[in-house]
């Protein structure tokens, strides 16, 4: 096995493409056609991280969050991420962040936060746009099951619970080769006529090359007609946060004894408690404030998340109790997924949890 064997395992789980776009996800140190001897799984790399790989023969740090963010002009060892990054180079240790595609998956970042509060009826909060597209192409009748059927298995047609959705339209195509041509119905220099099928399927975005390809690679056409377009309708399955529900309502206080015990922080800085009690939950790992509107207006009673300023906590407006549980604490329990995961993919190669607590935050 490889590394790139790994990372195909994490792209399903989440897709690059998901990423936003001011991150620095995928492989950032090492190289993918490396043979593979062991995975370590963090939630931050640092140097102690990369002693712990060493010692466990692991050549493969999956990290949640990217140690290179902002772009490395030297590598002088002067800063603990050039350290870092020197130290995985030095002992051939290939570095993987997944950070933001896991935040916008749908069974990451914020699936487990609702997995450890025990929410029901979950929803993703702030959708990702432009998630999914169109194909449109034309194709011989006698050979449209045929197409349909390789362009369902590269992944389009699937809707929600329904998989191999298409719609189908039979007509009339034209077309008259030049003297280059070589056409596969009809001759060249003549006009020629065919009953065809106009194909329509949907796909995610991800699947894009993998469906032309399937297209291109079993269409009888020496030129394929086809039109891609980008739709604006909502995708549920890819977006960053997640809304839910608990089993039973809780008192406010009840709630944040249960936030403070089920996501091991030694820490809640909230607002002002409204004297109503918790259903609806709202939850986003890492830095939130930006979702405090879209909380509010998904009818969330409280919202937890991480790294709110001082004037963060006046949006509150007494609609909505804001809850913050610390950046690490919101996402620490990343990394066990992820260990849990690897394992039930990978059964032949070690993937080890790292025992690093990176967590830069003390409290007194």
């Amino acid at each position: 096995m490889i590394i790139q064997d790994v990372i195909n395992h994490l792209e399903t789980l989440a897709p690059q493409a998901y990423a936003e776009d001011f991150d620095n996800t995928g492989l950032l140190v090492g190289n993918s056609q490396a043979k593979l001897t062991g995975i370590l799984v963090t939630l931050d790399t640092l140097e102690t991280v990369v002693d712990e790989a060493i010692e466990n023969n692991c050549n493969l740090i999956v990290s949640f969050h990217p140690i290179i963010f902002k772009g490395l002009k030297k590598l002088t060892g002067k800063t603990y991420v050039e350290r870092t990054v020197l130290k995985a180079i030095q002992n051939n240790i290939s570095i993987y962040a997944i950070h933001t595609a896991l935040d916008n998956a749908k069974l990451g970042v914020n699936n487990i936060i609702c997995e450890q509060l025990g929410l029901n009826n979950r929803k993703t909060l702030i959708p990702q746009l432009q998630t999914i597209k169109k194909l449109t192409t034309y194709a011989p009748i006698s050979e449209a099951e045929a197409l349909r059927q390789v362009l369902f298995n590269a992944g389009a047609g699937n809707i929600g619970n329904y998989s191999e959705c298409s719609f189908n339209v039979e007509g009339t195509g034209t077309y008259k080769g030049n003297e280059d041509s070589n056409p596969t119905k009809g001759k060249k220099l003549e006009q020629h006529q065919e009953p065809e099928s106009q194909i329509s399927v949907t796909f995610a975005k991800h699947a894009e090359s993998k469906v032309l390809k399937a297209l291109f690679e079993n269409h009888s056409y020496e030129e394929v007609a086809y039109e891609v377009v980008t739709l604006e309708n909502t995708n549920q399955n890819i977006g960053i946060g997640m809304i839910g529900e608990l089993e039973k309502p809780l008192s406010e206080n009840d709630f944040l004894r249960l936030l403070k015990a089920k996501m091991n922080t030694e820490s809640v800085r909230h607002t002002k408690l409204l004297e109503k009690p918790i259903s609806k939950v709202a939850v986003l790992g890492g830095s939130g404030s930006f979702a405090i509107s879209a909380a509010k207006r998904a009818g969330a009673d409280i919202f937890v998340t991480s790294d709110l300023k001082y004037h963060d906590f006046f949006q509150a407006e007494n609609n909505i109790v804001l809850a913050d549980i610390g950046h690490y604490e919101s996402e620490q329990f990343t990394k066990n997924f992820l260990v849990t995961y690897l394992t039930k993919k990978i059964t032949n190669f070690a993937v080890v949890l790292s025992k690093t607590n990176t967590n830069p935050v003390k409290y007194f």
